[in-house]
């Protein structure tokens, strides 16, 4: 069965789609039946490609970015994916405001799989400027996101 994973942040240029190119080269290495997405709460950054640092980062690790381009969230997106992955604190209250009802169990902050780290959030890198610590709390978490998936698939 494949998970359908959706991670989400704000403009949908830094966090997110590093995390959906992380998360899908580490699925295809580990043998995972994954389908990656990313999101934004806002529309700022619509149609954008992911922000120079992000870029660095996929590059980096040897990542295709060439068709991804920024998206804001959709009511379809709540039915569609098996989990909704906010980067901070401020996008899992946009993403739990804007959930139909039925679909809020579907939510998680990132960092929350994470032992001892559960409370954090992934810093935005857009005002911090550290495209390094992103990429390095987003890979901590990969591992324990795909146990995750692994079980929800009955795995």
């Amino acid at each position: 069965m494949t998970v359908k994973v959706l991670f989400v942040c704000l403009g949908n240029i830094c966090r997110s789609p590093m995390a959906e190119g992380l998360m899908k080269k580490y699925a295809l290495e580990q043998g995972l039946d994954l389908f990656v997405d990313s999101a934004a709460t806002s529309r700022w950054e619509v149609g954008n490609p992911p922000h120079p640092g992000t870029q660095k980062v996929l590059q980096a690790a040897g990542i295709d970015f060439s068709r991804m381009r920024a998206r804001q969230i959709t009511a379809h997106d709540f039915y569609e994916f098996d989990f909704i992955i906010g980067m901070d604190h401020d996008n899992l209250a946009d993403l739990t405001t804007a959930a139909p009802q039925d679909t809020a169990a579907k939510i998680a902050a990132y960092m929350s799989v994470v032992p001892g780290k559960e409370a954090l959030a992934i810093p935005d890198p857009w005002y911090t400027g550290d495209f390094e610590e992103t990429r390095q709390l987003i890979s901590e978490g990969l591992p324990f996101w795909a146990e995750h998936f692994k079980t929800a698939a009955g795995n």
